[in-house]
């Protein structure tokens, strides 16, 4: 007999022979256990359903049993592997704290880039917006210099004194010009755009061309800059290796005039904010309209460059201090992070662009000799600076200035 009219046998005696008294179960055995008394009889699709709920909660019976004994571990397990999960989509060896705020501060650069970039779309240099604040707020001084101020000292100082303030004045004046034109018509200096030998330490992502040792791509000029310290908006124009000199020699001599001017002038500011203080008194002084132009000139004079010389004094404070090291702005930053990380394994660091406090000042202002201290320091002058800002491997100490 074959096994199948074997099973089919089976069935018919199933459903043939009644069930004993007492007996609830058949002694046929399905896949998921023998069938009960009220299983028998029901639709095919009911008990699928009940089967499948029942090899679930087989299924979830250890990992609940396991979850009510250790809560607090499977919550820790939990939370490891999301803080793995998370580590393994953003962990990176390079991420710092410092790449984690550059990060955060991201959306404030972009917002000065394109505020800057705004600022600069005009053609020429005297139509941008804070080149022109510069011309007129420096214009306004000057008017009430030569009106107010100047007056005044002739009238009232001794003939040494006058002659003083006359020499020292407009030689301050004529430098302040001859260095902010040279500052904003002068390129910082860019590295060249085609193949050639100039040694590189990396490439632009945006140029796709070598970039030299000190060279650094400016978003806004969207450009590299040889020697780049950054971007000056009230020049509009990158301060880099050939117009560092005249950057730094435009704020200290502006720093200068600020101071000279802020003390020429403080004891006609007292008089004047004096004065101002008795016109609402009553009956009120009978100061013409002519006076009180001149008392509210004065304080808007005295005001403004007290308030210039000290922001603009901090200012080129500063850029003597990164001077003296042999550091840009870039670069401070840079070497700082450089001298954390050698550090860290027992090494020290050493700016290889320094090369003494007293040579760093004569790079800067290319000096030689000594008498190019007077010629082109303290006198207009348009002299290049040392070297081309491509290779840094020579010393100022060297006459001729050759590379080693």
């Amino acid at each position: 007999m074959t096994s199948h009219s074997l099973s089919l046998r089976n069935t018919q005696l199933q459903h043939s022979y009644p069930r004993q008294a007492g007996h609830t179960q058949f002694s046929q055995l399905t896949v998921g256990g023998p069938l009960t008394v009220a299983q028998w009889g029901m639709p095919c699709g009911t008990w699928s359903f009940l089967r499948a709920m029942r090899l679930l909660l087989r299924w979830l019976r250890p990992c609940l049993k396991q979850s009510r004994s250790k809560p607090s571990k499977r919550l820790g397990e939990l939370w490891l592997y999301s803080k793995l999960l998370l580590r393994s989509l953003c962990y990176s060896e390079l991420t710092n704290s410092d790449v984690v705020i550059d990060s955060l501060f991201e959306p404030v650069y972009w917002l000065v880039d394109n505020l800057t970039r705004w600022f600069g779309v005009l053609p020429s240099p005297l139509l941008q917006v804070f080149v022109c604040l510069v011309i007129i707020l420096t214009s306004s001084v000057l008017i009430i210099v030569y009106c107010c101020v100047l007056p005044t000292v002739i009238s009232s100082y001794p003939t040494h004194w006058v002659m003083w303030h006359l020499c020292y004045g407009h030689w301050n004046l004529v430098m302040i010009v001859f260095h902010y034109y040279k500052a904003i018509t002068t390129s910082p200096g860019q590295p060249p755009q085609v193949k050639c030998d100039t040694p590189s330490v990396s490439m632009c992502k945006k140029c796709i061309i070598p970039k030299p040792a000190r060279t650094h791509h400016c978003s806004i000029c969207d450009s590299c800059v040889l020697k780049m310290d950054h971007h000056c908006p009230w020049l509009n124009n990158c301060v880099g290796h050939f117009n560092h000199r005249y950057f730094f020699s435009f704020c200290l001599f502006m720093t200068m005039g600020c101071v000279y001017c802020s003390l020429s002038s403080r004891d006609m500011f007292l008089n004047a904010y004096s004065a101002i203080e008795t016109y609402y008194q009553t009956p009120p002084p009978p100061f013409t309209f002519k006076e009180k132009v001149f008392h509210k000139s004065i304080i808007y004079l005295w005001v403004l460059t007290s308030s210039v010389a000290i922001a603009l004094g901090g200012l080129t404070l500063w850029h003597a201090i990164l001077i003296t090291r042999g550091e840009t702005s870039i670069e401070r930053h840079i070497n700082n992070k450089e001298t954390r990380r050698l550090k860290e394994i027992g090494k020290v660091f050493r700016n290889p662009h320094n090369f003494g406090k007293y040579n760093n000042w004569k790079v800067l202002f290319g000096v030689k000799t000594r008498g190019h201290w007077l010629t082109r320091v303290l006198l207009p002058s348009g002299h290049g600076p040392y070297g081309d800002g491509l290779t840094w491997d020579w010393s100022p100490q060297r006459r001729d200035l050759l590379a080693i």
